[in-house]
């Protein structure tokens, strides 16, 4: 098992990047570029407690999928999910938001078991933590330049 612990400083209330953080359009555009695809099961576009979304790409020449649900919400200070099916053993991110004087900090602590597969002990260890980390750093940089900014309006409906 491993984690990531990533902390990012966004002068905006809590409430505006929690809801930008669990915004299903936030974390498409997140994903532009990649090789990633996000299908949601959710009631809005705002994610909420047992609403599931599913991540799949191609890596090593097979496509991996990653169904996560909403576990737990307690609004505006955290949220967690869970994968409930996937390639990994487990995986869990946690996602905090502090209010602070002059805006708020997001913490993303990520706990993850490597892949089911034989090779996954070592791709874990070698790809999977700086992969998760770059996703996080992209998604969370966009969540900032969203909250500074008027373009949360265009997100939020």
């Amino acid at each position: 098992m491993f984690s990531i612990h990533l902390t990012t400083f966004i002068k905006a209330p809590a409430k505006l990047v929690f809801d930008l953080s669990r915004n299903t359009t936030v974390f498409r555009k997140a994903l532009e570029g990649r090789s990633e695809v996000l299908t949601a099961n959710a009631s809005s576009i705002l994610l909420n407690v047992s609403d599931t979304i599913t991540l799949s790409a191609k890596h090593l020449g097979k496509t991996r999928m990653m169904t996560l649900r909403i576990t737990e919400m307690d609004a505006p200070q955290k949220f967690v999910e869970e994968q409930v099916k996937g390639d990994l053993k487990s995986f869990r991110h946690e996602h905090h938001f502090k209010e602070v004087d002059n805006g708020t900090l997001l913490i993303d602590l990520v706990y993850m078991e490597e892949p089911r597969d034989a090779v996954g002990g070592l791709v874990g260890r070698i790809f999977m933590k700086g992969y998760f980390e770059k996703m996080l750093n992209k998604r969370n940089e966009l969540i900032r330049q969203y909250a500074e900014s008027d373009k949360w309006r265009t997100v939020m409906g």
